[in-house]
């Protein structure tokens, strides 16, 4: 078996899988393909950089040369794609940004990949695609692609490009769609981390709107052993919907999060909401059940509770990421050692 490339794996999904990958001792070779955007910590994944399996390269995945040659220098038969910007909000101010990166970027991948032989692509991408929900219903994968946000739409725009691989090119893809995550080492810009960082400073926590948005929560850890199971077991061409079955309105989140940590509602502060902000999401994964055998083991109980407590025990690593001391660690670790 060749290598394992997880091009956006600083980042907090793809750390999570990597360390996920890992733990199996019979996993193979693993390379950790990331530019470092802002959101990129190696600090995630300390506990990788002693195993013999695990290779970083800095690398972006518009670079067509330095994809190639690393798909090359690894013998990489599979890949799962990570690599996106990312947030709503950035997206909005910046649309040129997610453009770039999350439809030129997976291009470049697949017409590398397809040119080195790859054997299996898995793109990582979004409910967010299928737009926004009325208030019964759920998003299946024959739900027509709606994006309602330049982040949405530039992932929607990327799921097309791997499905057009799939069907011009006979190239082996597939493509997952997941509700929103949560857990360890997300970056502090997303609801629950930011709740709950703002929170332990005693700072007031924004709320878009009415806060009655709602979405489907998913722990992190249940959608990487669901990728695991898509990248040894799906079939290419399909979409897998993958999701926790833990709708909550954004307000219930904030709330039960707050009741955590012992803090009173006057912490919340309602501010004006987003552009275009999607009412609804919700997933129907029964297809992913069916087919492979998946479902979610966390509730959302059980997940937040424990990503509460690793918030308060991990205080160091989230306040390093707000005052940006987490990009020391790249240069300290990997710096020299890039530079020749």
């Amino acid at each position: 078996m060749g290598a394992l490339m997880v091009t956006g794996g600083a980042g907090f999904i793809g750390s999570n899988f990597v360390l996920h990958v890992l733990k199996n001792p019979g996993s193979g070779k693993v390379v950790n393909y990331d530019v470092l955007t802002y959101a990129g910590n190696l600090e995630n994944l300390k506990e990788a950089e002693n195993d013999p399996r695990y290779t970083f390269v800095k690398g972006d995945i518009t670079d067509m040369e330095k994809v190639a040659e690393t798909l090359d220098r690894f013998g990489v038969d599979r890949i799962i794609n990570f690599a996106a910007e990312s947030h709503v909000d950035r997206s909005i101010l910046d649309p040129q940004v997610f453009i770039n990166t999350n439809v030129l970027g997976t291009q470049v991948l697949l017409d590398a990949a397809r040119a080195a032989g790859v054997t299996r692509f898995v793109q990582v991408s979004t409910d967010e695609v299928y737009g926004s929900l009325g208030e019964e219903g759920f998003f299946t994968e024959e739900t027509t692609i709606k994006p309602n946000s330049p982040y949405s739409a530039s992932k929607a725009g990327a799921d097309l490009l791997v499905r057009a691989a799939f069907h011009t090119y006979g190239f082996p893809t597939i493509i997952t769609r997941c509700s929103n995550n949560y857990g360890p080492f997300q970056f502090p810009e997303k609801l629950i981390p930011l709740m709950i960082s703002n929170a332990l400073e005693g700072r007031k926590i924004p709320v878009y709107g009415d806060g009655l948005n709602v979405r489907d929560w998913i722990y992190v850890e249940d959608h990487c052993i669901a990728l695991e199971i898509v990248l040894e077991k799906g079939e290419p061409g399909l979409v897998y919907n993958i999701g926790g079955e833990s709708e909550k309105t954004n307000l219930d989140v904030v709330k039960t999060t707050l009741g955590h940590l012992d803090k009173g509602d006057e912490l919340i502060e309602f501010v004006k909401d987003r552009p275009g902000h999607d009412r609804r999401y919700a997933i129907d994964c029964s297809f992913i059940n069916t087919e492979l055998g998946w479902q979610p083991s966390w509730t959302f109980a059980n997940g937040l509770k424990a990503t509460v407590e690793w918030y308060v025990s991990h205080r160091q690593w989230w306040q390093r990421v707000r005052d940006g001391r987490y990009r020391d660690y790249y240069e300290a670790q990997y710096g020299d050692r890039m530079k020749g």
